[in-house]
């Protein structure tokens, strides 16, 4: 039996907040992507909702990133959504055109796949403890949930470049000075700002709210064939040897478990790459 990941509150019929919990820093992986899909379905199918907001069971981790020990094998057969992508762009691509507002309400770490997911909803609040990137370039590998289309488009080339060629974890601070998040709010304060917020759009009418995100969707996101080309470039760069010996020695070091490595996992892996290139060959 597979555990639930996102757990569904229907505080009202126009506003439901979800909570992501999967392990201790919580991973994203094949099952959340089978479970992303279904919620999906039913954002789409309820006729009231106006607003969905989600966060984290995990105080530390939005969402950590991707499990990187899940069955390549598998996730390479899933079968194509309904938008004819790779079921894990799909559930992205839907969830960002959703006829209802979505919010992120980030603590913690949204790295890799956090960031991906938090990227395809349409507000993201953060705390002052939030931290968020895209570090797949210090693997080799390239990030296939589409960063670079959106991030290029929500905080400029330029930056888009920094952080996904940076690969560097992104603080709070500098994510909201560059359109990463809307804005960060005090720790404390951030659960009531955000629900005052949603409770506000839940009041609005459903046809007004998904007009909007509609017409402002089609401003400014990315066609769906700019996402395919990206998960491609994942699949063909990640898991190849040339990494493997970094790969190894941080999972010796405690990678996809609480602590160091993945709290600080920017600089883990620049400090690991250059003793890798500082080293006698």
């Amino acid at each position: 039996m597979v555990a639930e990941q996102f757990h569904v509150d229907e505080v009202s019929p126009s506003y439901w907040q979800v909570t992501f919990t999967n392990g201790p820093v919580n991973l994203f992986d094949p099952d959340s992507v089978q479970q992303l899909s279904a919620l999906v379905d039913r954002i789409e199918a309820a006729p009231a909702l106006t607003v969905v907001v989600f966060r984290s069971g995990n105080p530390d981790y939005f969402m950590a990133h991707w499990d990187l020990m899940s069955d390549r094998a598998r996730v390479a057969a899933m079968s194509p959504g309904p938008t004819g992508l790779h079921p894990y762009l799909d559930s992205l691509v839907r969830l960002s055109r959703v006829p209802a507002a979505t919010i992120s309400v980030i603590r913690g770490r949204a790295r890799g796949a956090g960031s991906e997911f938090v990227l395809a909803t349409d507000i993201r609040f953060a705390s002052e403890r939030a931290v968020l990137g895209q570090f797949e370039v210090g693997l080799g590998s390239v990030p296939g949930g589409g960063a670079m289309a959106r991030l290029a488009r929500l905080v400029g080339r330029g930056r888009a470049l920094e952080i996904v060629l940076g690969g560097d974890d992104v603080p709070a601070a500098l994510a909201a000075e560059y359109g990463y998040v809307n804005r960060v709010v005090p720790d404390i304060e951030l659960d009531e700002v955000v629900d005052r917020f949603a409770r506000r759009i839940a009041t609005f009418d459903k046809v007004a709210v998904a007009g909007i995100k509609h017409l402002v969707d089609v401003a400014s996101l990315p066609e769906d064939a700019e996402f395919a080309p990206g998960l491609a470039a994942f699949f063909a760069t990640s898991g190849r040897q040339e990494n493997a010996a970094l790969v190894q020695d941080l999972f010796r070091r405690g990678l996809q478990r609480p602590g160091e490595v993945e709290l600080e996992l920017g600089a883990t892996i620049a400090r690991l790459r250059e003793e890798a290139l500082s080293s006698p060959k």
